[in-house]
C-alpha cells in the first residue's frame, strides 16, 4: 500500500500512514487510528489534510543501488542526461 503524509493544523504535526489509494482521512482521530498513535491533547475532530509529496518509482534493478536515480529513471552515468 502507498504511504501518505497528513498535516494537522491544530497541532502542527505531520504523520505518515499507509492506506489504500481510494481512502481519504479527514480528521486527527481517523489519522491517529490509522497510524496507531495516541491523539494526545488534540481534539479527534480536528481536520487534517493530505500533503502532496514526491513519489518515487523503484524498479527491481535499482533496489540496493547507492546511485541517485536521474529524471529519466535510470541511474545517472548510464543515460543521456550525463554525457561523458
Amino acid at each position: 500500500m502507498p504511504t501518505y503524509d497528513y498535516f494537522c493544523e491544530a497541532n502542527g504535526h505531520v504523520v505518515e500512514v499507509s492506506h489504500k489509494m481510494s481512502e481519504q482521512l479527514a480528521t486527527w482521530g481517523e489519522l491517529c487510528r490509522s497510524a496507531g498513535i495516541p491523539p494526545g491533547q488534540t481534539p479527534a475532530s480536528s481536520p487534517v489534510r493530505r500533503l502532496i509529496t514526491g513519489g518515487a518509482v523503484i524498479s527491481a534493478g535499482n533496489v540496493g543501488s547507492t546511485e541517485r536515480p536521474c529524471d529519466y529513471g535510470t541511474p545517472c552515468g548510464s543515460c543521456a542526461c550525463n554525457p561523458e
